[in-house]
């Protein structure tokens, strides 16, 4: 077996639940899969500096979406989300998008959305 191979039989492309409580006791929530090399380049290009604010809202507004895989927001909203959130909040869902270990639940859950046949395993056994 391939070196390659055997390190993408690892791991999972699946999309993975975030959420996030808010402070009015709902709870926010987005879909996405792990990040890759290209998706980090192509969100560090966009963000058109070196801020690392700047490129965690490129990938926010590229990677997160909702369980039936549309987006979450669009680059419109970039001056929305820096302008009109309190930082603690836009923080908060900037952690959970680069966040990689995942909580069981967030996994049982993830089988549960129309996302997940998307983008089923490349887990193998044996």
């Amino acid at each position: 077996m391939r070196a390659l191979d055997q390190l993408m039989a690892a791991v999972t492309m699946q999309p993975q639940r975030k959420t996030i409580d808010l402070p009015n006791g709902e709870v926010f929530e987005f879909w996405m899969t792990p990040l890759t090399l290209a998706e980090r380049t192509r969100a560090q290009k966009q963000a058109k500096s070196d801020d690392a604010t700047d490129f965690a809202m490129q990938l926010l507004i590229s990677k997160a979406k909702d369980s039936n895989g549309q987006p979450r927001g669009g680059s419109g909203e970039l001056a929305d989300l820096r302008n009109k959130l309190p930082s603690w909040l836009v923080d908060a869902l900037l952690l959970k998008l680069l966040q990689q270990d995942e909580t069981k639940d967030d996994e049982e859950e993830e089988e549960d959305s129309p996302l997940a046949s998307k983008g089923r395993s490349r887990k193998t056994t044996g």
